[in-house]
């Protein structure tokens, strides 16, 4: 055990001092190639100031021009290696701020822009990759392969301005007069069952009575909608809180464990039930004063029972049967936060501040909005989500194509391998061979994939935060490349680059807990 935790050690030092070997060396060269290439004087060109001369020089003495780029490197290098004893100094930026501050600012921005696109993109596209490796030349291959390509072929600011129009303008007008019409009646249900037949799969009998039964279903959906006004006054209410929770309850039961298992399907319908029948006694928690810790104390109690019942369900597998019920928790509640900011849209849309247009196309938040508005959990929280819809949109259609198509022929390159036949041959369930065997060993190659995309979070992303006007680190690094702010070019990258390298480092540690075969070197 000592010789174990020895190698851990000498391996983790290794890298770690690798890793800050190269963060370095792309600093040094990324310091002066832009020292190099940008010139801070070239304002001065057509400058006929009087005191032209003496701006220069006053110029060039606060960046240190006159001394050359490697050299200035070590000199900006001293207040980095100063964070070694608390005392970290990236320098000031052309406006005279702190670089730390001015990082410090647009992280959390960016973080909301990018950490949900990121994750809705890894689920989604992990998931349906899956489904069409299992799939193979079905239906439903065949379309999301072709979606697939289609996305990951568009340019990011041609499906954002794409979202504006569509998705903000024109339902913003939408929404001034919310009838829909025939035609989009008609293919919306089209599209519904064409995507649902595709994805149930089977005969041909079977493909086109889930198609016909869909998309009447569809259609008479959003007629529904439509006649009800749903779209200035949205809800689900119990009855859609607990349609969503059973089916949350059939779906975890299904791919973790079978729907033969009755004990999982007890454990995970007993979840089910508990937010059903919770969610008039939890509305007192989710009030105007609520915060953030009332969302923990619902998620607590909802787990927390659920988690309760299954101990109870079977003494046998009871590791299996909490898993599923606290899974079933989980996906269950989120529709009823989502309900609970459904019931502040119709107050929030026809305020002053929001004028009946509430899917906003420029900014992270509404200024306008009142101080008692800004108060409230809920309002606050569905203005910060309405802001975040079109540029998560955006990186999640771009982002999930990568997935799908990774994730597809990772998988399909672990069901050819030897051990899959061997697992069937022993008479393993279908499920059982994909999902324990199949699906975590396909995971391994997307390692590196996901752990780096998360990395690339903080360095931003700079076309959306263009177009959306989102201030977060890619406009910072974008400011930096376009004002010669080399101290601010240089806090953005270097942030950047260690968080590449660590990344790279986890991914590596994660090789091991995914692929057990995979041990550290002494």
């Amino acid at each position: 055990m000592a010789a174990v935790r020895l190698a851990l050690f000498a391996y983790i030092a290794r890298r770690l001092g690798m890793m800050l070997l190269i963060v370095f060396g792309a600093s040094f060269m990324a310091y002066n190639l832009e020292a190099i290439s940008s010139n801070p004087l070239q304002a001065f060109a057509e400058n006929t100031a009087k005191n032209k001369t003496y701006l220069m020089h006053q110029l060039i003495s606060q960046l240190n021009l006159d001394v050359p780029p490697p050299l200035r490197y070590f000199m900006w290098l001293r207040g980095v290696v100063a964070g070694l004893w608390g005392h970290l100094d990236l320098g000031m930026t052309r406006d005279h701020q702190p670089v730390l501050d001015s990082i410090a600012l647009a992280i959390p921005i960016t973080f909301r822009l990018v950490i949900a696109s990121t994750i809705l993109a890894i689920i989604l596209g992990i998931t349906i990759g899956m489904i069409t490796a299992i799939r193979q030349y079905s239906r439903f291959d065949y379309v999301m392969t072709f979606i697939s390509f289609l996305l990951f072929s568009l340019p990011v600011f041609w499906v954002a301005v794409l979202l504006k129009q569509y998705l903000a303008i024109d339902f913003n007008n939408f929404l001034e007069k919310p009838s829909i019409s025939l035609p989009f009646l008609i293919g919306f249900g089209l599209v519904a069952g064409l995507i649902m037949a595709s994805l149930i799969g089977g005969s041909r009998r079977r493909f086109y009575s889930v198609f016909l039964g869909v998309t009447l279903g569809a259609i008479g959906l959003m007629k529904l909608i439509s006649d009800t006004n749903w779209f200035i006054h949205p809800g689900i209410g119990i009855i859609g809180v607990g349609i969503f929770a059973f089916g949350f309850a059939i779906l975890v039961t299904q791919i973790s464990t079978g729907l033969e298992n009755r004990k999982s399907l007890t454990a995970a319908t007993s979840a089910a039930a508990i937010v059903t029948v919770g969610y008039y006694p939890l509305q007192l928690l989710m009030n105007s004063k609520s915060s953030f810790l009332n969302i923990l104390l619902v998620l607590v109690i909802t787990m927390g029972l659920s988690g309760l019942i299954a101990y109870f369900v079977d003494k046998i597998d009871r590791r299996t049967n909490i898993r599923t019920a606290l899974i079933t928790a989980l996906l269950g509640t989120l529709p009823l936060f989502l309900d609970r900011l459904m019931q502040e849209f119709g107050g929030y849309m026809t305020s002053d501040a929001v004028s009946n247009r509430p899917v906003p196309t420029l900014g992270q938040v509404n200024d306008l909005l009142s101080d008692q508005q800004k108060a409230n959990f809920w309002v606050s929280s569905l203005d910060g989500i309405m802001h975040l819809i079109l540029p998560t949109a955006a990186l999640t259609l771009i982002s999930f194509a990568g997935y799908v198509r990774f994730s597809r022929g990772s998988l399909l390159e672990v069901l050819n391998m030897d051990y899959i036949r061997t697992a069937r041959a022993k008479g393993l369930t279908e499920r059982t061979v994909i999902v324990r065997h199949g699906m975590r060993n396909a995971l391994l190659p997307l390692t590196t994939i996901l752990v780096n995309d998360f990395a690339g979070v903080i360095g931003g992303a700079i076309i959306t935060e263009g177009v959306f006007q989102w201030k977060g680190m890619g406009q910072l690094f974008n400011q930096s490349l376009n004002t010669y702010d080399l101290n601010l070019f240089m806090g953005v990258f270097v942030l950047s680059a260690f968080l590449t390298v660590l990344a790279n480092f986890v991914a590596d540690l994660l090789y091991g807990v995914v692929d057990p075969r995979i041990r550290i070197r002494k």
